[in-house]
């Protein structure tokens, strides 16, 4: 199943502000493989495919380093189309010798974590096929146990690294809010997503469709957290695609109902989460 594509809605592109341009870019191109599709006021876009980009990265005026503590981002997840293209990341990395904060086996799916060098945090993960996965009482079950990756690599035995696959995509957010509760209601009862996953009292995973998760919101830096002042490196802001403008529409409206002040530019709406993040609604 196709979880990233109409009538689902989901995220489809993150833009991190940076501390260095240069040095962003030298680890998005030459680690990740990433080119860049075009540059529009101060920003670059970045492409896996030439066509499209699912990440762009800014430098601001006064950039200043990663604020802990804050809401915001806590990683972006790049979908690789399978456990191959996983493998021959996890390869590529031992190879350069680029450190991973983390390798995990969710059940779901299998993934790498690590961070760019302004320490924005970024998963790397291939899906299991979605037949696979287990539900009980609505839930998805998800957990957090170490990888195999001496049967991973065996996958990627014999093939060589060329930058992560053109069908890659933004397969998810990840996002610190400040209040569990207020972001459930604005990211469920506004934007339209629904529950899938309730992690205790402190995390919560939301999709569409049927997936696993399009979001994850947790309060892990803290009931309360700030938001991180302006200029800081971390997310400036991200996109949600919903599958028509009637559905992007309905969304901005159930938003104004529950007090949020939603801005329409060109053909796309903004709004911040109570958190203070700021999202692109745009239409498919």
């Amino acid at each position: 199943m196709n979880f990233h594509t109409r009538p689902h809605t989901f995220v489809t592109h993150v833009q991190l502000i940076v501390e260095d341009l240069d040095r962003s870019l030298s680890f998005y191109k030459g680690i990740l493989g990433f080119s860049v599709l075009k540059e529009e006021e101060g920003a670059v876009f970045l492409t896996l495919d030439g066509l499209k980009s699912i990440l762009s990265v800014v430098q601001p005026e006064n950039a200043k380093p990663k604020q802990p503590r804050t809401s915001g981002l806590y990683h972006f997840a790049l979908l690789v189309p399978n456990r191959k293209e996983l493998a021959k990341v996890l390869r590529h990395f031992i190879s350069i010798g680029y450190p991973l904060q983390g390798a995990s086996d969710h059940l779901v799916s299998e993934a790498l974590y690590l961070a760019d060098p302004d320490g924005n945090g970024i998963e790397i993960y291939a899906d299991r096929d979605a037949e696979e996965w287990k539900w009980e009482n609505g839930q998805v079950v998800m957990t957090t146990e170490p990888l195999d990756s001496k049967g991973l690599l065996v996958e990627s035995a014999g093939s060589s690294f060329d930058g992560l696959p053109k069908e890659t995509i933004m397969g998810h957010l990840h996002l610190h809010v400040s209040n569990l509760q207020e972001a459930e209601m604005f990211y469920c009862e506004g934007l339209g997503f629904e529950v899938v996953l309730r992690y205790s009292n402190h995390a919560l995973f939301i999709s569409t469709g049927g997936y696993h998760h399009h979001l994850g919101l947790n309060i892990w830096n803290g009931q309360g957290a700030p938001a991180p002042d302006e200029h800081h490196a971390g997310l400036k802001q991200f996109t949600v695609v919903y599958p028509s403008s009637e559905a992007r529409d309905e969304a901005g409206a159930r938003l104004r109902n529950l007090g949020y002040g939603v801005q329409q530019l060109d053909e796309s709406l903004f709004v911040k989460d109570p958190s203070g993040t700021l999202m692109e609604l745009a239409r498919g």
